[in-house]
């Protein structure tokens, strides 16, 4: 039987990335969302014999859908994930298919651990946070571990270009949190609350962006497995003035007036969109690991990774394209249902990066 991988959302930001990134690797996809005629017009941008459409609502009938697909791997990209459950999930491990998601929701990411006792009994991998944070956050840390007999505090963090393409499940999931307290992780003395603690961070290439706090999976993740004493991840936009702005709008929840924001996603990423010829399609993220090397001396590890042309959302699917690729070959043995952390290398992250504007950079300081 031809192996062909589901992709719910696929003429998505993400999920179209995923299916141009599969087919050239001759994989069969199908393209699958609520709109026929977005999935046709997308579909027919890939060669035909790798590509064919499915109109489902993952909230209406999957399972029977599911069965009639047949597909060896489903990849959902279809956030937010931070108020979701594990229905497609549970469905995927009843019909015996591999799952994978791009979810960045703290305790969706976190508790997908409740169904690996089910997962290994029909022997599938369910994978969830299969994108930037945690799959290449970990990776970084997997690569880099070794130098660090102690890992004191981890800051990394994302700012993406102004220009780059954006989803509105993304922002979506952001203001889910924006202005409301975080639940407590490693190194955080007091409450912290979401998109404030602002700061200026400096990349290669980009110059300074502004930061501030978000929510993440990585803050309970990282810590146990690394042994990081203090953890801290904020993101930023390019451009100041919309920083900014929505620093103030943190402020308006953080002070308990009756805002729902995601109810406004659409009209502020409408927005957003308006100030695109102000910014640029460049984006990055950084990663600055302190603590002690293995000689006990101080030592700093920093890793940036930017992108240009518009590139920057290729980075969140390559720890899905990795993985699909070796599930539909046969090559990941991993059977259970967990986070995706420490499940993809970075030189194979990078690899597949290869023909696209990106460039990694790193430094390293050790004090005697």
């Amino acid at each position: 039987m031809t192996s062909k991988v589901l992709i719910l959302g696929g003429y998505g930001n993400f999920g179209k990335r995923i299916a141009q990134s599969l087919v050239k690797h001759n994989i069969s996809v199908i393209i699958a969302g609520r709109s026929r005629v977005k999935a046709h017009s997308f579909a027919q941008t890939l060669p035909e014999s790798l590509a064919t459409v499915a109109v489902l609502d993952i909230a209406y009938e999957f399972a029977q859908q599911l069965k009639l697909l047949k597909p060896t791997v489903v990849i959902n990209t279809c956030g937010p994930f931070q108020n979701s459950n594990y229905d497609v999930a549970r469905a995927c491990i009843e019909h015996k298919v591999h799952y994978i998601d791009l979810a960045d929701g703290r305790d969706f990411v976190t508790g997908i651990t409740a169904l690996d006792e089910a997962a290994k009994a029909h022997q599938v991998a369910i994978i969830s946070g299969a994108s930037t944070v945690p799959g290449l956050s970990s990776a970084v840390i997997e690569h880099y571990q070794y130098e660090f007999s102690d890992i004191d505090s981890l800051i990394f963090g994302i700012s993406p270009g102004q220009q780059a393409e954006r989803g509105l499940a993304t922002t979506q999931s952001i203001l889910t949190y924006v202005g409301k307290p975080l639940k407590p992780f490693a190194g955080a003395t007091k409450p912290v609350y979401g998109w404030q603690d602002i700061y200026r961070q400096k990349y290669p290439e980009l110059g300074k962006r502004w930061m501030a706090n978000c929510d993440i999976p990585d803050l309970d993740l990282l810590p146990p497995r690394y042994r990081i004493r203090s953890i801290r991840f904020s993101a930023g936009l390019e451009l100041g003035f919309m920083h900014l702005g929505l620093w103030l709008l943190s402020w308006t929840v953080r002070l308990g007036l009756p805002l729902h924001l995601p109810r406004y996603a659409a009209i502020l990423l409408a927005v957003s969109n308006w100030f695109d010829h102000f910014g640029t399609a460049h984006g990055g993220m950084h990663m600055i690991l302190r603590g002690k090397n293995q000689e006990g001396r101080p030592h700093e590890r920093s890793w940036f990774i930017i992108a240009k042309k518009g590139d920057g959302p290729q980075i969140p699917t390559i720890p899905t394209i990795v993985l699909a690729k070796k599930l539909v070959n046969g090559c990941l043995n991993y059977r259970g249902a967990t986070p995706c952390v420490g499940m993809v290398e970075l030189e194979e992250y990078l690899n597949e990066l290869k023909g696209f504007s990106v460039r990694s950079y790193e430094t390293s300081t050790s004090r005697s």
